[in-house]
């Protein structure tokens, strides 16, 4: 049986534990739900009617990772998700290639979505848009701003949460409902308008929807500051993860629905088109609205979550003691301080740079240096629960989640796959530096 390794994750990040149900569900929601799914119907519809058989398996492999995750958490209930999971099943080295990837993932994620809400902002603020310089700036102004309310407190940072995924879920669900009930048949997509293989289509169509599910992990993260995380971990993950595949699954069609397939391949924003359809040009600024609320929670979560992470790995003596420090209202202030500079540095770059391409890059990095976790997550799971009293179940579920994990991991490509081992090989010299014997620090 394995035994939870991390150091005094049991004692609660703040004075009191204040995620509750809400703001746990509203993590793994608002986590998840970010600019990814305003884009994916023009992306899908090449795919035709294939695009949604994409979504199907794409939603069951997120709900699989889901149940696994729930697994793990009623059996280790510590700070960190993912990295404590592949620490407590494999060891020091690679819980700490696990979180080193992973934290690269989220604060590369937080420049990411950073970028994405400012340019949603230019469409209410031209200026925004004017030159690099100016979007820079509001870039990081907004990362700060974040940063610093996930600084006050945990209680802050769930408030900020939990108003903006109600308020990114309404537009979805606004445009996808009158897509159904006022959207034509006649605009339903063939099965396959391209004509290549089934299988090649399904494994892109799923590899693409995938990406507007990572984040489903994040309520596994804060697992110290939640009201009795064995049991709340698995419900907000469940039916987080079932809120979001609704959701989506609503707005998806409604989408298809209102526009031609033509048009909706040549879309630039598919959304804000077919809201114009239904509710007159004040449509794109809902949709506007809608993309700014998902992005600014995806973006809080990305920040909760890198500094919790950072504190679950400097409590396990593989990151600088420092970053496990507490403020006085209860949160590692000082391990979101220094992820906000690395996505702030990121931002900068990419406006010196002006590399659209890079940053695209720097987003399927994100992507699958989140989802190499989960595999290893997995497999913890299957050692864990090997040979255990009604284990069998958990073991199919691992296996499923790795077999998932590992498919969408390949459908990344080979250039992003090549970099993201690139980067995980770099943070070996790192671990021989950083690994801290325990005797030095007491």
């Amino acid at each position: 049986m394995i035994e939870p390794t991390t150091t005094n994750t049991s004692q609660p990040a703040s004075g009191q534990k204040a995620i509750g149900f809400w703001r746990g569900w509203s993590l793994v929601v608002g986590g998840t739900i970010g600019s990814g799914i305003f884009m994916l119907p023009a992306l899908l519809a090449p795919f035709g009617l294939m695009g949604i058989i994409g979504w199907v398996i794409a939603g069951a492999g997120a709900l699989v990772l889901s149940l696994m995750l729930s697994d793990l958490a009623r059996t280790l209930p510590v700070i960190g998700g993912p990295y404590a999971y592949a620490r407590a099943g494999m060891g020091d080295f690679i819980g700490f290639w696990i979180g080193w990837g992973y934290w690269i993932a989220l604060w590369a994620a937080t420049a990411a979505i950073a970028v994405a809400c400012v340019g949603y902002l230019s469409f209410f603020f031209p200026v925004l848009a004017s030159s690099g310089l100016v979007s820079a700036g509001a870039t990081l102004v907004l990362i700060w701003t974040l940063v610093l309310i996930n600084c006050r407190s945990i209680a802050a940072s769930g408030n900020v949460q939990l108003l903006t995924t109600v308020l990114k879920i309404l537009p979805l669900l606004l445009v996808g409902g009158l897509g159904l009930t006022m959207g034509s048949s006649d605009n339903i997509p063939v099965l396959n308008p391209a004509g290549g293989s089934y299988l090649a289509v399904i494994a892109t169509s799923v590899t693409l929807v995938m990406w507007a599910f990572v984040g489903l992990e994040s309520g596994t993260v804060p697992a110290a500051d939640m009201k009795d995380p064995e049991r709340l971990i698995p419900k907000i993950l469940i039916t987080g993860t079932l809120t979001v595949l609704t959701v989506y699954l609503i707005a998806y069609l409604g989408v298809v629905l209102l526009l031609p397939a033509a048009t909706l391949a040549t879309s630039n924003a598919p959304f804000a088109d077919a809201s114009v359809l239904v509710l007159g040009q004040s449509g794109a600024s809902v949709i506007a609205a809608g993309a700014i609320m998902a992005t600014l929670g995806a973006l809080n979560t990305q920040i909760l979550i890198s500094g919790q992470l950072v504190r679950a790995i400097s409590l396990d003596r593989l990151f600088p003691g420092r970053l496990d420090q507490l403020n006085k209202g209860g949160t590692p202030a000082k391990a979101m301080i220094v992820s906000g500079v690395l996505a702030s540095l990121l931002v900068v770059m990419n406006y010196q740079k002006g590399l659209v391409e890079a940053f695209n890059m720097m987003i399927l990095l994100s992507t699958l240096t989140t989802l190499i976790p989960l595999a290893f997550a997995a497999v913890t799971a299957m050692i864990l629960f090997r040979g255990q009293p009604g284990g069998r179940k958990k073991l199919i579920t691992a296996g499923l989640a790795f077999s998932y994990a590992l498919l969408v991991i390949i459908g990344a490509g080979q250039e992003t796959v090549y970099f993201g081992f690139i980067l995980l090989v770099a943070a070996m010299p790192f671990y021989a530096f950083l690994k801290r014997d325990p005797k030095i620090d007491e």
